[in-house]
């Protein structure tokens, strides 16, 4: 695996494969787990060459606390990478992608509003801002997203067809541990006790699920979600919400289940977790 800092070495690198070879993207902000080696497995799979980013992107960060605190753990992410059989790693540093501080907005209607939108303002225009960079530097042919970041597939979705990239988005089910939890980069941050506590978001998902196939009213889905959640000491429900997926707009009645999805995110301790399941899931 070829290791490159710069856009400049990766473009020189990629230019003469683009004719005859798929180029598959992974972005990532690094401190890697399975779930992001199951992008690179299935980016393998679709394309014939994949390059995996690892960058802490400051921009989609609306609180400097979680950002100083976001791990980093570059070379057993690289380790990582080379054993999944990942081609490339570009692992630019700040300056090298933001030269000087960004200008530009993009804003990419209600759906960047609602969910994480509320509650982590600005968040999606520095998402939407750095993977229109990536999308340029490295002109991928396809790009790898996880499920459990549910709202920002459908924002990068979003943002393929008005920018009119030709970049083909897969998403990848979300990978869980042994007891549900979604994995995640912030679960480095949790004790093993916060570990099995917050196993109850995924349980909360997963009646909520039951509860809807079986006809039950939203408003009754979400008070049994309120009522699992007050039991718990540590763990505080942020929102929980059954959601159009076009639009990301919290549903009174379920229309059409292949676009419902449940999204809940709570904090446990400092860490904010989120997760997601398709109701036809």
């Amino acid at each position: 695996m070829k290791v490159f800092k710069t856009i400049h070495q990766l473009r020189e690198h990629l230019s003469p494969l683009r004719s005859q070879t798929k180029i598959g993207l992974v972005p990532t902000m690094g401190a890697l787990h399975q779930g992001h080696i199951s992008l690179v497995e299935e980016s393998k799979k679709k394309s014939q060459f994949t390059v995996a980013s690892i960058f802490v992107n400051p921009t989609q960060f609306n609180n400097p606390e979680d950002l100083k605190k976001y791990p980093k753990t570059l070379e057993s992410d690289l380790a990582k990478l080379s054993e999944a059989g990942c081609d490339i790693a570009f692992v630019p540093d700040d300056s090298e992608i933001y030269p000087r501080k960004p200008e530009i907005k993009i804003d990419l209607g209600p759906i960047t509003t609602e969910l994480e939108g509320k509650f982590r303002p600005g968040h999606f225009n520095g998402v939407g801002l750095v993977v229109s960079k990536l999308f340029h530097i490295v002109q991928p042919d396809l790009a790898f997203f996880g499920q459990k970041d549910l709202q920002q597939f459908y924002v990068i979705k979003k943002l393929v067809t008005e920018l009119n990239f030709p970049v083909e988005l897969h998403m990848v089910t979300t990978q869980r541990e042994a007891n549900g939890l979604a994995m995640s980069s912030r679960n480095m941050r949790l004790s093993a006790d916060e570990i099995k506590e917050a196993s109850m978001l995924y349980k909360a998902l997963k009646i909520s699920q039951n509860m809807l196939l079986a006809q039950s009213d939203i408003k009754e889905v979400k008070a049994q979600v309120q009522e699992l959640f007050s039991q718990s000491e540590r763990l505080e429900l942020e929102y929980f919400e059954v959601i159009d997926t076009s639009s990301f707009k919290p549903l009174l009645k379920v229309k059409d289940s292949r676009k419902t999805a449940m999204c809940i995110a709570a904090e446990i301790g400092s860490v904010r977790l989120i997760d997601n399941l398709l109701l036809n899931s």
